[in-house]
Parts: C-alpha cells; structure tokens; sequence
C-alpha cells in the first residue's frame, strides 16, 4: 500500500479529501497526521458512499483554530462541513471527535465508528501522555520517531515512512494545541455514550498499548446499539497497518446505517 497525497478542495477553511456519491462517510484522523492516513480505506468506501476525509484543523493542509482549543471547537469545525445524517468514523483523536459529534449532533450522525478510542485511562498513562504533551511544548520542533517507535516498532514499512514524513511536515503550533486536548481528554462521559441514539461501532487492536480492548469493551457496554470488534494482531495504527480489515468493517458498518 502506498500513501500518496490526494488532491484537495477547502470547504469552509478546511482542506478536505471528497470522492464518490451517495450517502456520506466522514473520515476523521488522529493528531499529528492528515487526511492521506485514510488512502486505503477511501477507494473502497467512495465505490458506494460519498467520502469525506477533512485535514483536522491545524493538520496538513488546513487552517489553525483561532485562540485555546478544546474537543467541541475540533467538533464543531468538522460538523459544518456535514448538511445531513453522515457515518462519521475516526481513529484515535479522529474517534474522540466522532463520539462527541454523535453526542452533539445527533441529527447529523447516522452512525458513529470510533477506532482506537481512548476511554478512562490508567493513572501511568494519563501521566505518559501529559508528559509527551510537555515536551512537544518545549520542542522547535517534534523529534518523531518515539511516536513511530510505539506505533510500528522499529522495522520500517510504508506507513511508518508515512507517518514520519506528516509528523515531521506539521504545524507545530497546530500538532501541539491537538496533543494537549487529545492528552487532556479522558474519553466521552458515561452519559454521552448512554444517551448516543446512532449504532456504535467500537474497534481496536489487541495489541494496542494505550487504547487497550477493554477500553472499546467498556464504551460498546454503555451505549445503546454498540458493537466492538477486536483485531488480534494489530497495534494503534490499525487503520494503515490491517486496512483490509478495517476497510470491510467500515464498509459494513456504513451500509448497515445507511441502509
């Protein structure tokens, strides 16, 4: 699989990938990275759906947010580019997004899919990722590879060549302000997740160190119509990493929505 750059059109200040027709999916990818992170899900996804992958705000080729952020402003940037119910699936910070979106505005989200979420962390993980937040603070400019260590290990591929050359082509300014709402976020509140009154689709990687399984677990209990599927040998990059999984999870999940 080869992650090249997809052309681009800005709608409303964020530059977004958007191929095919019909009902809408909305992609959503994690902090540090860009649209292009969803290369091997679109093809598939825009051969029955019309795909929208927005570079989050700050993030490739989009604009900053004005000012302090927290998780609503990133919501709210995406949501005005959504004008009907929309499939809206995100990874790691891309989940966070998408679950506060179906909590905020239901009319909007036929069905959210939150890959890789982060829900109630350890006490050592909330400190791990306050830290690396406060070094990314102090850094000219982010050092990646701890970040690709963790996500791939140390054998290269070419989606740990990807994701170094986003990491190391981002907006530092706009990299750190998404790292401190992604590191002070603790996942979506107990009464978000029960009130949420689309499907739920819940997945994650079983060898994944931080959006661990039983987080996904935990969240698909709590929600009306959730669901969680676990892909055994997969890790936090799991949407580039085991794309034909994912890929066919999501296509199922959108049509099942959307139908």
């Amino acid at each position: 699989m080869i992650w090249t750059t997809r052309p681009r059109s800005d709608q409303g200040g964020l530059a977004c990938i958007k191929e095919g027709e019909g009902p809408r999916v909305l992609l959503l990818h994690g902090v540090g990275l860009q649209a292009d992170a969803w290369a091997a899900q679109v093809p598939d996804l825009a051969s029955r759906f019309q795909v929208i992958a927005p570079d989050m705000p700050g993030h490739g080729h989009s604009g900053r947010l004005e000012g302090p952020a927290d998780l609503p402003d990133y919501s709210d940037a995406v949501a005005q580019l959504l004008d009907g119910p929309t499939v809206v699936a995100g990874h790691s910070m891309g989940a966070m997004i998408a679950l506060d979106m179906a909590a905020r505005y239901p009319e909007l989200v036929a069905g959210v899919a939150a890959l890789n979420a982060i829900y109630r962390r350890s006490d050592a993980a909330k400190q791990a990722v306050l830290e690396r937040a406060q070094i990314l603070g102090s850094e000219t400019g982010p050092n990646p590879e701890p970040t690709l260590d963790r996500w791939f290990g140390t054998e290269p591929s070419g989606a740990r060549n990807a994701c170094e050359a986003w990491l190391q082509g981002a907006d530092l300014h706009g990299y750190r302000t998404a790292y401190e709402v992604f590191a002070r976020e603790d996942g979506p509140s107990d009464r978000a997740l029960m009130s949420l009154k689309c499907p739920a689709f819940f997945m994650t990687g079983g060898l994944e160190p931080n959006s661990i399984p039983a987080m996904s677990q935990a969240m698909a209990a709590l929600t009306p119509n959730g669901r969680v599927q676990v892909v055994e040998n997969a890790a936090h990059m799991m949407p580039m990493t085991h794309h034909n999984e994912v890929t066919r999870a999501l296509l199922a999940f959108a049509t099942e929505c959307h139908s």
